[in-house]
């Protein structure tokens, strides 16, 4: 298990992306990070079929991609594992080394242990993110 701690301390982040359908997560999350003043621009998802459309748009017209996604495993029309799938795809595109931590309240070893094995993902952390985390 691991938080945010060392990512938010060291650097203060520009933009970051919540990849959740909980919506009272979302608010939570949101109210933390505007607490600690830790990010300048917060994009919520509800799923990872509006993430990765984004991601794609932004690419593609050259704007600002996100240096930090917290991305949920399970969420309707695209979880968390289906999202990876498609960003490792356009990825070489992005010119810009993006952190993705996988953010669930699943305890299962075959979730982590999937989630170790794309390189992409940072780091797997159970929810919640609390106050200590940030």
């Amino acid at each position: 298990m691991s938080h945010l701690c060392g990512l938010i301390l060291t650097k203060k982040i520009d933009t970051a992306y919540i990849v959740d359908d909980d919506s009272v997560y979302v608010f939570s999350l949101q109210k933390l990070i505007a607490l600690k003043g830790l990010c300048k621009n917060v994009f919520v998802f509800q799923n990872g079929f509006e993430a990765i459309n984004h991601i794609k748009s932004v690419v593609f017209a050259n704007d600002l991609l996100p240096d930090v996604i917290l991305l949920d495993i399970n969420m309707p029309v695209m979880d968390g594992w289906q999202f990876m799938e498609e960003f490792v795809k356009i990825e070489p595109a992005m010119g810009k080394k993006i952190t993705i931590y996988m953010v669930s309240s699943s305890i299962e070893d075959n979730d982590l242990l999937r989630a170790k094995a794309i390189s992409q993902i940072t780091n797997y952390i159970i929810k919640p993110i609390t106050l200590a985390h940030l």
